[in-house]
């Protein structure tokens, strides 16, 4: 170490050699060595390096030495050295491709975090590395059996097979970057990551590159993740395994036990490569999502081509937990399927790929087929439930209109009915407590669950508030309206929402995309990126102190926030003993970070996580983790497009001696077709009691769309039975007032009592 300083370039490039060829030997310390928090995997304890074999009274020995070395690596001088090797104009690609090997061996094989290593931090936040990284990543070609050289980046995309040379030139580079570019964006926020056009400010020099080049990139990073997938499931699997054992005899493996070790460990890297670039395309679509850069259409892939009767092949009654148990989330399966040997798994080839897809890379097929596909899945699931027989197994409720919530949190609480899937039939009771008339054959059930989801959501009831946009989120001050039973409710409310997706039921509540994203994370907690979402101006304020070019310390902040709940103001420490530690330049991104966790995440961690366990009790969460959460958003309430008059008069139902010919009826749509987009609309909801259309169009309407004969006298009002979607319609022959009386009903949102 007190040589490295009087070492020539030459000798510098031998030290960097012998770290790269060394550092792999080293022992993996049992701290180190066991498996992955995050890994699913159930052969990480056997692929995992050994100790070296040693008394049992010396293993400590081994674990110090490791220990000891990758501390000394990681001081300040060493840190340097190195730096100064990648920093110089002349540094060429065998410095580069080194230093990627010798990093991806402290994060992969010493399991050593970005944050927690002098070196590998210092490169995250240099944009011309990772530049160079992309570059040499990029560039890297190997020649084909024609002659032809091809860039290696390709054959990953098409999920062709590489050499063992191959592999060992791009894995580390690719991981490497992969990981760096990740953890420097966790710090990079929107305002710096797209610039302010407005203000004429350009990208933090955070950002290594440019807004179309991450466009480009972005795709580079996808059919990788595709091809990866191919490689982890190839679908001629005797040829394949065929060519890793030449391949691998051709570098001195002998016998069949090595071949296959030599396969697996093949296969954990493209597998832990997997991983970390999936999570780099998934921070890059987050981006795109809160504020498009991307054309339209850029995530899809035409590689990929799901259908959704083929995917519920994979959720049968039998193999029930297939979905969550096999999830590539925390790439379950993606464990090699290459062994020599090994009986064939449960999943087809193609079933195997389309989980991994719909699990990981979700975005690349279309949203439609996505939501076909949820439909059938909740269809099969229903089925299993529900059955068809003429006596199906349900759930019988009396409800006293007048206090919906009250009884319905009440009867349909987990301990009275534990199962919330079952088919629910409702007995209404009017104000007087007398019985309501009609026979609940799905229809008064739908208006229940419509009232119901407007009075558990509605602010006023006190367990939801509205942001600034009036998008709904928790309300932080719920426990003190309700006390310790507060988590019950949202356990509550997250199921009946739960029961509204499972049905089909479409439901105008526009929830804030913060909200959403922790329902759908696997991680409970979201990042301050969201926090504009709830509270603009506090993030425009830490943004603001973020850059504050002033004496921090003059602003006179300190690491506590106060709430202001029900009048009563109450000062909360961010930290133990906060309101003692003044908010200064240099721990100024401590606060920031701080301050939006605790809006964000600590304030409303138990409302959030009994809503979403509601939630699951209903529907399985990994089919909603198909979607983001603007998808989300329209699978709950249906998509904001023009409403189509043609679907919608294909699929229209007539009663009462209407009919498609009938003279009302053709003047009916006639008016209809006259309508400004939002009187539709309005009719819609008039009607079905939700504006939007359904998600595959009006087929999906159940009950379908029908239009009754509302009788002679020309007097009345059209009325609404929306539990039925019926819309009761009187004998106007005459345009003006077929006009006249739809238009006064609809803007009224008349119903039975105005006729």
């Amino acid at each position: 170490e007190n040589y490295l300083g009087s070492l020539s370039e030459e000798g510098h490039l031998l030290y960097l050699r012998a770290l790269q060829t060394l550092l792999p030997l080293l022992p993996v310390s049992e701290s180190t060595s066991k498996p992955e928090a995050t890994s699913d995997s159930d052969d990480d304890d056997d692929d995992a390096m050994q100790p070296l074999p040693m008394q049992d009274d010396s293993r400590i020995s081994v674990q110090l030495i490791t220990e000891e070395c990758v501390r000394k690596l990681d001081t300040k001088q060493q840190t340097n050295a190195l730096l100064n090797l990648v920093w110089r104009d002349s540094a060429s690609e065998d410095v580069f491709t080194m230093m990627a090997s010798i990093c991806h061996t402290l994060m992969v094989q010493h399991r050593l975090m970005v944050p927690k290593v002098r070196l590998l931090y210092s490169l995250a936040f240099n944009a011309r590395f990772l530049r160079h990284l992309w570059h040499l990543i990029t560039s890297m070609k190997t020649k084909m059996i024609t002659g032809s050289m091809v860039p290696l980046l390709q054959l990953i995309s098409r999920g062709s097979p590489m050499s063992f040379e191959d592999s060992n030139r791009i894995i580390p580079l690719f991981y490497l970057f992969s990981s760096l570019f990740s953890h420097s964006l966790i710090s990079v926020h929107d305002s710096e990551f797209f610039g302010h056009e407005m203000d004429g400010q350009i990208q933090s020099s955070m950002m290594p590159f440019t807004l179309l080049e991450l466009v480009t990139l972005s795709r580079c990073l996808r059919d990788a993740c595709l091809g990866i997938i191919k490689l982890a499931y190839p679908e001629t699997k005797a040829e394949h395994r065929e060519e890793y054992m030449a391949a691998f005899r051709s570098v001195g493996v002998k016998t069949n036990a090595e071949v296959q070790h030599c396969i697996h460990a093949e296969q954990k890297r493209w597998v832990q490569l997997f991983k970390v670039i999936t999570n780099l395309v998934k921070m890059v679509k987050a981006r795109d999502i809160r504020r498009p850069f991307c054309p339209a259409g850029h995530w899809l892939s035409e590689e990929v081509n799901i259908r959704a009767d083929k995917v519920t092949q994979l959720y049968v009654p039998s193999a029930r937990h297939v979905w969550r148990t096999r999830r590539m989330g925390r790439i379950g399966p993606l464990q090699s399927t290459l062994d020599v040997g090994l009986e064939p798994l449960q999943l087809s080839v193609s079933e195997e790929r389309h989980l991994a897809i719909l699990t990981e890379l979700p975005f690349v097929v279309p949203f439609e087929e996505r939501v076909k596909i949820f439909q059938r899945l909740i269809y099969v699931d229903k089925y299993d439930v529900q059955g068809d027989g003429p006596f199906p197994d349900g759930i019988n409720v009396t409800i006293r209109r007048n206090y919906i919530y009250e009884d319905a949190y009440d009867k349909l609480s987990p301990e009275n009915e534990p199962d919330l899937k079952k088919k629910i039939r409702v007995h209404l009771l009017n104000a007087h407590g007398l019985d309501e008339a009609g026979i609940d054959g799905g229809g008064i059930f739908r208006e229940f669950l419509n009232e119901l989801l407007k009075s558990g959501f509605n602010p006023n009831q006190g367990f939801f508030k509205t942001t600034n946009e009036g998008l709904l989120y928790p309300n932080p001050a719920a426990e003190m309206l309700v006390g310790d039973s507060f988590t019950r409710h949202y356990y509550f409310l997250g199921r009946i929402l739960g029961k509204a997706l499972y049905e089909n039921m479409l439901v105008e509540m526009p929830f804030a995309s913060f909200f959403l994203s922790k329902l759908l994370g696997t991680s409970a907690d979201v990042d301050i990126h969201h926090l504009a979402s709830l509270d603009p101006e506090m993030y425009r304020n830490l943004l603001f102190l973020k850059s504050y070019e002033g004496d921090v310390e003059e602003l006179g902040l300190n690491f506590t926030v106060v709430n202001n709940d029900l009048g009563e103001a109450q000062v909360v420490e961010l930290k133990p003993g906060g309101k003692d530690i003044p908010v200064t330049t240099a721990n100024r991104i401590a606060y920031i970070h701080l301050v939006a966790d605790y809006r964000l995440n600590k304030q409303i961690r138990p409302h959030c996580l009994a809503f979403r366990q509601g939630l699951a009790n209903v529907v399985n969460l990994e089919w909603l983790r198909m979607f983001d959460q603007q998808e989300i958003q329209v699978l709950i309430s249906g998509a904001h497009v023009p409403i189509c008059l043609d679907d919608l008069k294909n699929f229209t139902n007539y009663s009462g001696g209407y009919s498609a010919n009938h003279p009302v009826i053709q003047t009916f749509w006639e008016v209809v077709e006259g309508f400004t987009d939002e009187e539709k609309r309005k009719l819609l909801k008039f009607v079905t009691s939700c504006s939007r259309p359904p998600l595959l169009g009006f087929k999906e309407l159940y009950p379908a769309f029908c239009i009754h004969n509302g009788g002679t006298d020309l007097d009345r009002l059209p009325t609404a039975s929306t539990c039925m979607n019926l819309l009761k319609l009187p004998e106007f022959c005459d345009q003006q007032l077929m006009r006249n009386k739809l238009l006064y009903a609809i803007e009224s949102s008349a119903g039975f009592e105005l006729s």
